[in-house]
């Protein structure tokens, strides 16, 4: 019978989903908003589909928000989350500390204990990462501004939980510690129905059982940075090794298994330490985020993430208690409107002092104008310690509830109804063109590199398929007569409407390293037979894309600075074949060194010494070869070889030999 109703929720959850998410979806409303109105309609406010016996299943759901700050970490390298300190420690810290004070004043206001208050205010104060993440993915705003800065501020907000979770027991009331009645207050406040009472109750169940308990603060704090020290060192130097030897086995279902199994035991680390789970596995995606295996690890993990956020999407709904907002209606709707408002009003003035664009401040206010879903597990906690009576965080845990609820009807109002009266800033990314055609040349980026290689290779006969990210170059290009593809490159199934699987080169024309090494590591992994060429702008740059594993790469600036020291050189005498022969040896050698020094370049000691060396050596090499010019050598020099230095190789001839010119040979 248990596992008859194991599979009948499981049914029950599954059609509610498959049902309601497509119709939401339709009318516009988003899926977020789709699964709420599911769990509203199965929970036991609604048809009694689940009840009691569901109580658990935030547990699991919960699981998904984990998922899901996993795979953002796997998007943020490490150097940008320093570039984010700004926005993150700034914005999101201005945020949780201006509504606890504002919250906590209202609350004071009303003739609430300071104690109490202060406690409210600090669990309002936060918003909910899964429903606003998901929200704007879905929309395609995490690239704008507004999406960039909620993420920032809910960050904070996720790093804010733990010093939350350590000061509360502070607030307790004198004689008034633990003792278990939390649990019920919990229950109570949420109707039993998988929301406040699950995620209270495992919350106060890991905080009993860590490995932390009983230890002096000293001891807490080494065995904590331990557990961060290990996920940190296992994701630089062991994650590489043991993906490598799983992929070996070219089994697609292991790889997910241990993607899997990589996640839920980080999870467990954190937990045990007393730490949020969801905190430790974005710290290892973050870790991992410059990993080969990245693709990999999101590709295996995504559906399993949308999946379990939708059903804490239900659980969500199931757990709004409509008996105890319609017994005292007026009560929990003023906590809604007071909590949206205060929030509203803060988070619109931070917008303002950020000096975001008005159409991005409005989105990233609304998008975080509600309670979170830490309020269940903090809220319990609260109860635990007797700071919270039932009272109070039975509206408080509905309020909540009901504010998520709304979060995607408010972001719904301010693109329909405000963004188009106030004019929207930031142009909606458009769809990437439909590929016709498939060539042995992709050329990605028509930028000032990729439009002479464009156009070199179109006038030798050579159509490549062009692809470019910019839509306003494209229309433009389009309007000159050539067939250009509007899509990034980096997707996947754009890669394969455009032939990759068939094509010989990938050339790769961009300005952003970052965008590049993204390319790459995808073309690496899923078309591993096609060559990749691509610019860089300087001597850094080239190493990045060196380390992505380009094969063939060609600093934008060298071939003009080589082009400007031959011109010098015949200004001043030289003769052209040897000015020619000059700068063909000093490429061959300076791409050689290039590449050695990108293997040691983290390590600045060895780096300056090699760099040092290997400038001396090229001097020595050219003026042995300049001295040891006679009138052998100049003979060996014909039409053919001059020809063959500029370039001009006629059909039949051997392209030089880099080696014979290093050497100071012939070609």
């Amino acid at each position: 019978m248990h596992g008859e109703g194991f599979f009948f929720q499981a049914f029950v959850y599954l059609t509610a989903a498959v049902i309601s998410v497509p119709i939401a979806k339709r009318l516009g409303l988003g899926s977020v908003l789709g699964y709420l109105l599911a769990g509203i309609a199965i929970g036991p406010f609604g048809m009694r589909l689940i009840g009691e016996e569901g109580q658990d299943v935030m547990h699991f759901a919960e699981f998904g928000v984990v998922m899901m700050l996993f795979l953002i970490g796997l998007e943020l390298e490490p150097s940008l989350l320093w570039r984010m300190r700004g926005p993150i420690l700034g914005l999101g810290g201005l945020q949780v500390g201006i509504t606890t004070v504002a919250i906590t004043a209202g609350c004071l206001a009303i003739g609430l204990p300071w104690r109490q208050a202060l406690a409210v205010g600090l669990i309002l104060a936060l918003s909910s990462t899964a429903i606003v993440l998901q929200t704007l993915a879905e929309k395609g705003l995490m690239k704008t501004a507004a999406g960039q800065n909620s993420f920032a501020v809910l960050l904070f907000q996720d790093l804010a939980v733990i010093p939350i979770l350590a000061f509360l027991p502070f607030l307790a009331p004198p004689g008034g510690g633990a003792d278990g009645h939390g649990a019920d207050a919990s229950h109570g406040a949420a109707g039993g129905h998988g929301g406040g009472h699950g995620a209270g109750d495992h919350g106060a169940a890991e905080h009993a059982t860590t490995w932390v308990e009983g230890l002096p603060a000293w001891g807490g704090a080494l065995v904590v940075l331990g557990a961060v020290a290990a996920v940190i060192i296992g994701g630089l130097f062991l994650t590489r090794p043991i993906f490598r030897f799983i992929a070996s086995a070219r089994l697609r279902e292991v790889f997910t298994a241990a993607a899997l199994m990589l996640v839920i035991g980080i999870a467990l680390l954190m937990t045990k330490v007393g730490l949020s789970p969801a905190l430790g596995t974005f710290l290892a995606g973050v870790v991992l985020a410059t990993s080969e295996y990245r693709h990999e690890l999101e590709g295996d993990i995504e559906p399993f993430k949308g999946l379990l956020l939708g059903l804490f999407f239900i659980a969500v709904g199931a757990s709004i208690d409509f008996g105890l907002i319609g017994s005292n209606p007026g009560n929990v709707a003023g906590i809604v409107a007071a909590l949206m408002i205060i929030k509203l009003v803060i988070l619109f003035a931070l917008a303002k002092g950020f000096k975001m664009s008005l159409d991005q401040g409005v989105l990233f206010t609304f998008a975080l104008a509600q309670g979170g879903e830490f309020a269940f597990v903090l809220v319990s906690f609260a109860s635990q310690y007797n700071i919270l009576g039932t009272a109070i965080s039975a509206p408080l845990i509905a309020a909540v509830a009901i504010s998520m609820a709304l979060t995607p009807l408010l972001l719904l109002v301010a693109e329909k109804l405000m963004l188009p009266r106030i004019g929207t800033l930031e142009e909606e990314e458009k769809d990437a063109d439909e590929i016709d055609e498939e060539n042995a040349v992709i050329l990605v980026g028509f930028g000032r590199s990729g439009a002479v290689i464009g156009r070199l290779l179109r006038a030798n006969g050579i159509r490549p398929t062009i692809l470019d990210v910019d839509s306003e170059k494209v229309e433009l290009l389009r309007k000159l007569g050539l067939k250009v593809f509007y899509g990034d490159a980096s997707r996947i199934d754009l890669l394969h409407a455009a032939g990759a699987h068939n094509a010989k080169l990938l050339i790769l024309t961009l300005y952003n390293v970052e965008k590049t090494r993204e390319i790459v590591g995808q073309v690496k992994h899923h078309f591993p037979n096609l060559r990749i060429m691509a610019t860089a702008g300087t001597r850094f740059d080239a190493y990045e894309v060196i380390d992505a594993g380009v094969d063939d790469v060609y600093r934008e600036a060298l071939d003009t600075a080589l082009r400007v020291g031959v011109d010098a050189l015949q200004h001043l005498g030289f003769r052209s074949h040897r000015a020619l022969r000059s700068a063909r040896m000093f490429r061959c050698y300076d791409e050689n060194a290039m590449r050695e020094l990108a293997a040691m370049r983290h390590d600045r000691k060895s780096y300056l010494n090699t760099a040092r060396e290997r400038i001396h050596d090229l001097e020595r090499l050219m003026l042995a070869e300049l001295e040891g010019e006679g009138p052998e050598r100049d003979a060996g020099w014909d039409i053919d070889s001059a020809r063959r230095d500029l370039g001009s190789m006629p059909e039949g001839s051997a392209p030089p030999d880099p080696k014979a010119f290093a050497e100071g040979g012939k070609a």
